[in-house]
Parts: C-alpha cells; structure tokens; sequence
C-alpha cells in the first residue's frame, strides 16, 4: 500500500482526483440512463409509472447538482489519500442509490410501481446519506478559512430544505405526498439550472472609468 503524500492540490492532481471521483458519478448517471432506455423499451409489457420515472429524474438531477458542487469546492483542497476515500465513499453511496432505482431485469407483466415503493425509501435515504458526507467533507476542508461561518450557514439552510423535502418522500405511504415532495425538488434544481445557464450569457454592465461622472 501507498500512502499518498499530502500538499497543494494542484490543477494536475485536482484533474487526477475529479477524474476519479467522476467517473463514478457517470457511471451511476449510465445506470440511470439504461434503466429508463430499459422501461421504454417494455412499455408495451410493463407498467412504468409516473413515480419512477420522478424518481429516476430526481436522482439524476440530485447527482449533477452535486458533481457541479465537488468541482467547484474540493480544488483548493489539499490532495491526499483520505480526500480519495472520502470522494469514493460519497461516489459509491450515488451508484448504489442509481442501481437501485430500476430493477435489474424487467419481465413481462410487471409494474415498476411495484418496485419504487420497495426500494424508494432506501434509495432517498441513501442520497441522503452521501449529502451530508459531502457537506461534512466541504466544512473539514474549509476549517480556519475565511468566510467559513457563511459557509456553515449557506450548507445549514441548504441541507434544512433538502431535508425538509426528501425525508418525507422517503417515508412517505401516499404517492401524492411523494409526488410533490420530489417534483418541488425537481423544479428547484430545474430553476437553479436555468438561472446559472442564463447568467453568464447576459451582457455585463461596462467598466465605468476613473474619475468618469456617473
């Protein structure tokens, strides 16, 4: 075994570690994918339900939200081999919550209904699971940096609406609670999608010249 030296984590071993972290993020996104491609494909067979295909989406969009957080948090992290198994740990939790979202084999006759209710609960808990480990890991690696406290209180607010909408989905016995829990998280991600798609294409305001009048 070789312990990995701890120090800067510069672009070339940021680009090491994210390559890493996100090949297991798409691979829990392929699962996805070929789940839906799998239930399209039996439709005429299968009951597919509105449920799983929500949930399906939810789990995808929960991924890409946090992959898009990992690049932007953990590149002024030092690199070590505890940050590796840190991001593996999260990474796994994803792919066994995506591999869980879809049965394994679809046979004539059944109804993926069936199947979210029997594995719904453990598939919300699980993310979130790998939600708190990565907001745990963010705060660790921002520890005696400045602005840490509105860090603190960006991922507490955060992490209570999060909360607020899943746990009960997760526990939920009524398919309309579910529905509007997870659909309210689904167009909160859809809208923060199309606020940051949007922003950086609208025209900044000129720099406005020293000792120019306003």
């Amino acid at each position: 075994m070789v312990a990995a030296r701890a120090g800067g984590l510069s672009m070339g071993s940021f680009e090491f570690f994210f390559s890493f972290y996100g090949l297991l993020l798409g691979l829990s996104v392929a699962v996805i994918a070929t789940g839906v491609a799998t239930a399209i494909q039996h439709r005429k067979k299968v009951r597919i339900g509105k449920l799983t295909l929500l949930l399906a989406t939810f789990v995808a969009l929960d991924i890409a939200t946090f992959w898009d957080s990992a690049w932007t948090n953990y590149r002024d992290f030092p690199f070590s081999y505890g940050l590796l198994v840190a991001g593996l740990a999260i990474a796994l939790t994803y792919f066994i919550a995506a591999t869980l979202v879809f049965p394994h084999a679809i046979e004539d006759g059944d109804s993926l209904d069936d199947h979210f209710w029997a594995n719904k609960r453990i598939v919300l808990l699980l993310l979130v699971a790998a939600n708190a480990l990565a907001m745990v890991m963010t705060l660790l690696g921002n520890v005696g940096k400045p602005g840490v406290q509105l860090l603190l209180i960006n991922y507490a607010v955060n992490m209570a609406l999060y909360l607020a909408l899943v746990v009960p989905a997760a526990f939920a016995k009524r398919a309309r609670l579910v529905f509007w829990t997870l659909g309210a998280h689904v167009v909160i991600y859809l809208l923060i999608a199309v606020a940051t798609g949007v922003a950086p294409m609208l025209p900044t305001p000129a720099p406005v010249a020293a000792g120019a009048a306003p």
